[in-house]
């Protein structure tokens, strides 16, 4: 009996995985890719505004280290956005996929307002400042660990569960931002204790920023330590490789679950506690402002990695910072600084692809019989 042949062509270039490359290759990609979304945001300045690429690259700069004030409000923006990266790692380490850090800080931050509010008069700073710290982590902690427990118990989708708890913050603050506001009816709470800043973190040095600062720096390390170094690191690792290899070697899946997003959701709530008692001294639904779907973009880039994180958090609020001056100077509206820090975003995640995988060549393309 005469069997057919079926005859395949074979493309001209396939994708095969890469070996680990040199990390002077891997940061050579990086900057490959940077170079390139610069010459295409050069070509989309030119076209729209006519105006020297150069020249606005030079505002960039400006507008986002220009003066000691600029310098200072990116060094907070940093500080906030790598704090909610931190609070997401752990989590995506072990493969939950936490989307709800916007939330959980959200939540953060309300405990800390609501406590500014209740008891700024009452209690002397000393003292309230560690009771709203306390407060705004297990504020954080709850909300975070409402979705691991369903996850633990019952294997509901965590990215789903997460990411509509972030809706449920944020009618929650919208909700007593009005029935705590100033004047009533308003919609809007004003500055919380501008009189006496009760709940206020210090200045130090004329700087109202810098325990922000300090306050994530430390928590950097703290976290490095704790996922290279620490027992629950290890156990987060494993389960994140294969839950299965968890189970069968003893551990308690569903603890390190539960474990994991109580931290992960106090470090959010440290987060808000962060920008309401340190930077806004008030809280709206708009808050933290995206940062915690930002912060998994910065975590992703990273690798997981705390010290990397704050490359990653400062090139994208430099891009950011750089990107708003740009639109103001030359008169153009927000979305166009968007466009320019979608872009470079876009090139870098897309060398990650290039740094992965390589694109090869069929030399001996032809059909092959299947």
């Amino acid at each position: 009996m005469h069997q057919k042949t079926k005859h395949v062509r074979e493309p001209l270039f396939h994708i095969v995985k890469r070996d680990a490359i040199p990390n002077w290759q891997s940061i050579m990609i990086r900057v490959i890719a940077v170079a390139l979304a610069l010459l295409v945001n050069g070509i989309v300045i030119l076209a729209v505004t006519g105006e020297n690429p150069i020249n606005l690259y030079i505002t960039m700069f400006d507008g986002a280290i220009g003066t000691s004030r600029r310098f200072w409000s990116l060094m907070q923006n940093i500080a906030i956005l790598l704090c909610l990266s931190l609070a997401v790692t752990p989590a995506f380490s072990m493969r939950f996929w936490n989307i709800g850090a916007e939330g959980q800080a959200l939540i953060g931050g309300f405990a800390t307002a609501f406590m500014m509010i209740r008891f700024g008069e009452s209690l002397p700073t000393a003292v309230l400042i560690p009771v709203l710290l306390i407060v705004s982590m297990l504020a954080g902690a709850i909300w975070g660990v409402i979705p691991a427990i369903f996850k633990a118990l019952w294997n509901t989708n965590e990215t789903l569960f997460t990411l509509m708890m972030n809706y449920i913050a944020i009618q929650l603050v919208s909700y007593f931002t009005y029935v705590f506001s100033v004047p009533k009816g308003s919609g809007q709470i004003g500055i919380i204790n501008r009189s006496s800043r009760a709940g206020w973190l210090p200045i130090v040095n004329g700087n109202s920023y810098l325990v922000n600062i300090l306050i994530v720096a430390v928590l950097t390390i703290l976290v490095y330590i704790y996922l290279r170094f620490s027992k629950h690191g290890y156990e987060i690792e494993v389960v994140g490789q294969s839950e299965d290899t968890a189970r069968y070697i003893g551990l308690d899946v569903r603890k390190v679950i539960i474990r994991t997003m109580l931290l992960s959701g106090a470090i959010c709530g440290l987060a808000g506690f962060l920008l309401v008692s340190g930077t806004d001294h008030t809280i709206t639904r708009d808050t933290v402002a995206g940062r915690g779907f930002t912060a998994i973009v910065v975590s992703w880039m990273a690798h997981f990695n705390p010290f990397y994180m704050i490359l990653t958090s400062f090139l994208i609020c430099f891009l950011e910072k750089g990107a708003v001056e740009i639109a103001t100077v030359y008169g153009l509206n927000d979305s166009f600084s968007d466009i320019i820090t979608g872009v470079i975003i876009f090139f870098i995640i897309g060398s990650e692809f290039f740094i992965n995988y390589a694109v090869k060549r069929n030399h001996a393309r032809g059909e092959v019989q299947a």
